[in-house]
């Protein structure tokens, strides 16, 4: 790992061709010695594009049998159906580290001789252009066509390997092409400072062409790594000329601009690209297939899903746009069965704001990510966090909804886990530095499910002061202790559907509810929740209701309200939140010579209270709590015996009692619960 560049760790540019070799490889092969005709055979195969034999066997002259047979060759490679590996994959790093140049190239030059003669066009560019000593412009244009077909098929990191070689050769105006080429490939693998460099390159003074295909891609590395999208006037970076291509590319600049704004819950920035959208449109007549399914998916990323009921064609103006707004109405099943048709149907539909994009791994990974976050709405947690983890391991999952898919893998292993796992704390690393989430709220929940609720409500009286930052497509998150979706006194705009929402007041009504209404709105919760389809959230809204009533001595209730939540939990693959009731349902009747039952009741108490009482009533209530008198309160709190008087009669009527006893065992109940 020390050879390798903090953005090669990352996942921001790709690992080095070959990779390097270090003290332990070398230790492997130290001793070995291998004859010129297989040393070739096996250098061929590390330089190869691919691991088909055919060519291999051309290139060697021998049989698989004979090649089989021979030592040492044959003790180093897996032939088999037509392909060929190394056993030992380091063999290929150690091979490449210790040959002599002028011998790779020489077999470069065979190699290209050999896919001459098969017809591979590409191959044979690619082997000529690695053999030659000066620049090859005549393989340039060549490789650059190939690499952007298998950019726009979905291979990437081929197409950038082959791009980079082009651009080795090229010059003028093919160089440019060829930049735009490894910058668009690096865009669609995910390596956003390798196209940040690529991309980047073209500006100000490429070729207008290549420059301004570069843009949209351009745009969308640089809000990743810097958290927000470029600053800049969109009608400063206007074509020069009156080409439609030019303006179309322009446009559809202006409208990935916009879409990542909204991610980012920029209204004004998405406003200002959304302008510069309609201008692009009305010139080069796209407004239907663009603007329509661009504007659209704006709104409903900042939470207004509403506005305007286009869709698009393709993965994300398409089928993205499609199943979020279906599942934001309330039909996750449908929302997810969208999302799956294009595997079904092998669909190839273009999509006009990420075209030549729509096999890429980025386009794949917005994908993979609202796949989850449905899932996750529908309560089903563990399947999702199953999905989170296949998608990680192939997919550049960071870069979707300004990093929404790494705060759903933190949110799902705390879920499953209780603590987060090796892959989520990975992706958090991943990162770049200009990128926030949220990671209070995910240190709360890991203190609520260990049962620490102090712990817990600390966090979250943090996040709160912070101004509650969250993801405006809901992740769930700890409502439990802070049950305020706002930010400056107004509501912040979640995007979620019905069942989110509801869950959310159910949770909310429990929360706040005196004893003197406890009675009937627990039976009107209880009903409402029953209607939940999500295990998940009908597990938390039981779970709040089982904790009030052990508050309130309705133990026969409580138990059976937890074990239900349990039970739900255990349904959702929510294995953490499982646990934790568990080990509250053991707390019901608890051990009274335990002396770790009976806890200093202000830390629980001020925060639970503290959901209805003023700052200044919860001291007064804490204070009676811990068996001041009157006076001795007014002293504390320098006030005057009447406000306090005041303040504790507001404090029994809020909380339903009548005397100091009351309060004093309702707050030891409240301790014990929590």
């Amino acid at each position: 790992m020390e050879r390798l560049r903090p953005a090669q760790r990352a996942g921001l540019r790709p690992l080095p061709t070959p990779l390097p070799v270090v003290p332990a490889i070398t230790a492997v092969f130290q001793d070995l010695v291998l004859p010129a005709r297989d040393r070739d055979l096996l250098l061929a195969l590390a330089v190869s594009l691919d691991d088909a034999l055919e060519p291999l066997l051309e290139f060697d002259g021998r049989t698989a049998a004979e090649i089989a047979a021979a030592v040492p060759a044959g003790r180093h490679l897996v032939m088999r159906a037509g392909r060929a590996r190394f056993v030992d994959p380091r063999l290929e790093i150690w091979l490449r580290a210790h040959t002599d140049p002028a011998v790779v190239g020489v077999v470069h030059e065979r190699l290209s001789r050999v896919f001459h003669h098969r017809g591979d066009r590409m191959s044979a560019d690619w082997h000529r252009a690695r053999a030659s000593l000066d620049r090859d412009p005549g393989a340039a244009a060549e490789l650059t066509r190939i690499a952007r077909e298998l950019s726009e098929a979905g291979h990437p990191d081929r197409a950038l390997l082959l791009a980079r070689e082009a651009a080795e050769h090229a010059v003028g105006v093919e160089l440019d092409e060829a930049r735009l080429v490894a910058g668009a490939s690096s865009v669609g693998a995910g390596f956003a400072v390798e196209a940040a460099q690529w991309l980047g390159s073209l500006f100000p003074d490429g070729t207008e062409r290549y420059r301004l295909q570069g843009l949209a891609g351009l745009i969308t590395v640089r809000a990743h790594l810097q958290g927000a999208v470029p600053d800049v006037d969109p009608h400063t970076l206007r074509p020069r000329s009156d080409d439609h291509d030019d303006w179309y590319s322009w446009t559809r600049a202006a409208a990935v601009a916009a879409v990542l704004c909204a991610e980012r819950s920029d209204r004004t920035g998405m406003r200002a690209w959304l302008d510069a959208l309609r201008t692009g449109t009305a010139r080069v007549g796209a407004e239907r297939e663009l603007r329509d399914p661009a504007v659209a998916l704006c709104w409903l990323l900042v939470g207004e899903s509403d506005v305007d009921e286009a869709i698009g064609s393709g993965p994300l103006s398409g089928r993205i746009l499609r199943a979020l707004r279906t599942a934001v109405n309330g039909d996750i099943d449908l929302g997810l069965r969208v999302l799956g048709a294009a595997d079904a149907t092998m669909d190839t539909d273009t999509d006009p704001l990420v075209a030549g994009f729509e096999h890429s791994p980025v386009v794949r990974a917005y994908q993979a990510v609202v796949e989850v976050l449905l899932l996750v709405w529908r309560g089903d947690i563990g399947p999702a966090r199953e999905k989170m983890l296949s998608a990680a391991r192939d997919l550049p999952i960071t870069m979707p909804f300004a990093g929404l898919g790494v705060v759903l893998a933190r949110r799902l292993d705390l879920a499953v886990r209780g603590e987060l796992g090796p892959v989520s704390r990975a992706l958090t690393a991943a990162l770049p530095p200009a990128v926030k989430i949220d990671v209070i709220v995910d240190k709360g929940i890991e203190a609520f499910l260990a049962g620490a609720f102090d712990g817990a409500a600390s966090s979250v009286r943090l996040w709160l002061d912070l101004g509650a930052p969250q993801t405006t497509l809901s992740v769930p998150g700890l409502d439990e202790v802070a049950l305020r979706w706002e930010v400056g006194g107004a509501a912040q705009s979640v995007v979620a559907p019905p069942e989110v929402f509801l869950a959310h007041e159910l949770r909310l009504r429990i929360a706040t509810t005196t004893d003197g209404r406890w009675r009937a709105e627990r039976d009107e919760v209880h009903a409402s929740a029953r209607t939940l389809r999500s295990p998940f959230a009908r597990a938390r809204v039981e779970a709040m209701l089982g904790i009030q009533c052990a508050i309130r001595d309705e133990h026969v209730l409580a138990r059976g309200h937890l074990l239900t939540a349990q039970h739900l939990f255990e349904l959702a693959g929510a294995a953490a939140w499982a646990r934790s009731i568990g080990d509250r349902v053991a707390r019901l009747d608890p051990d009274e010579s335990d002396a770790s039952v009976i806890a200093d009741p202000l830390a629980s108490c001020r925060h639970a209270w503290a959901q209805l009482l003023t700052a200044r009533e919860v001291e007064v209530a804490m204070l009676a709590v811990g068996g001041a008198a009157n006076r001795d309160i007014a002293a504390a709190l320098n006030v005057s015996v009447r406000t306090v008087e005041v303040h504790l009669g507001r404090v029994f009527t809020k909380l339903d009692v009548r005397r100091r006893v009351e309060l004093t065992a309702l707050a030891h109940r409240t301790n014990q619960h929590l």
